[in-house]
């Protein structure tokens, strides 16, 4: 297996968990909604802003390393920024 094809599967891998972790989150708070409820901007903004954070950084210290760049893991990376910026107009338009 070529170092390309390790780093692929690894980002399989890694998209994978994301997913998983995300789809478990929206388990847990639907099964607490009306617990949550009053707290769903602050979750939201906590979320999206730890999130971009965590991508960013990522990103970075992959633009550091010797890392081959697979292009539908910038594809997703750049539409992830696109679907943060929605998310985040979505919430603004929401409160006002």
């Amino acid at each position: 297996m070529t170092t390309s094809e390790h780093i692929s599967r690894i980002k399989r891998a890694d998209l994978l968990s994301s997913v998983g972790a995300g789809v478990l989150g929206a388990g847990i708070a639907l099964l607490l909604a009306n617990f949550l409820a009053p707290f769903a901007v602050p979750i939201l903004l906590l979320g999206l802003l730890s999130h971009a954070a965590g991508m960013s950084q990522k990103h970075g210290l992959e633009k550091q390393g010797q890392i081959i760049r697979i292009w539908w893991a910038e594809a997703l990376y750049w539409f992830c920024w696109l679907a943060l910026a929605a998310l985040l107009i979505v919430i603004l338009i929401r409160q006002f």
